[in-house]
């Protein structure tokens, strides 16, 4: 089994993690580590919810792309956001953001509400699988 690191350059420089590990045992798999609503230069994007949750998406399909993979090939999302009344209360907007980004493809996913992310901005932080074409 190989395993080859996804780093974009456009989320700055992991410390003590990857962004994605791809592995190779016959197919391929990709583990999007958990991604915040920040830039480059990892600073939260806005304070803005639906912000945060587009921004986390985007960190989210940029691994996917790097590996040379699709939004319709994430397999399993799970989200976790500090606030699940932001979530519902913002439900529509969040829903349009998420069609935006990966249309009509609906995969394997989990919500759950936690205390606090490890950045004290984050209010959401969205992690994946991904199966790649061999």
């Amino acid at each position: 089994m190989t395993f080859k690191l996804v780093n974009p350059a456009s989320l700055g420089a992991p410390r003590g993690y990857s962004n994605g590990v791809l592995t190779e045992p016959g197919g391929r798999l990709l583990f999007v580590s958990g991604q915040v609503g920040w830039d480059r230069h990892q600073v939260i994007v806005s304070d803005s919810f639906v912000e945060q949750f587009d921004g986390a998406l985007a960190n989210v399909l940029a691994v996917v792309e790097e590996a040379g993979g699709r939004p319709d090939q994430i397999a399993r999302l799970t989200i976790y956001l500090t606030d699940r009344e932001q979530y519902l209360e913002h439900t529509p907007q969040i829903g349009e953001r998420y069609r935006s980004r990966m249309g009509k493809h609906f995969p394997a996913m989990v919500l759950v509400e936690v205390k606090s992310l490890l950045d004290s901005a984050a209010k959401v932080e969205i992690e994946a699988i991904a199966v790649l074409n061999p």
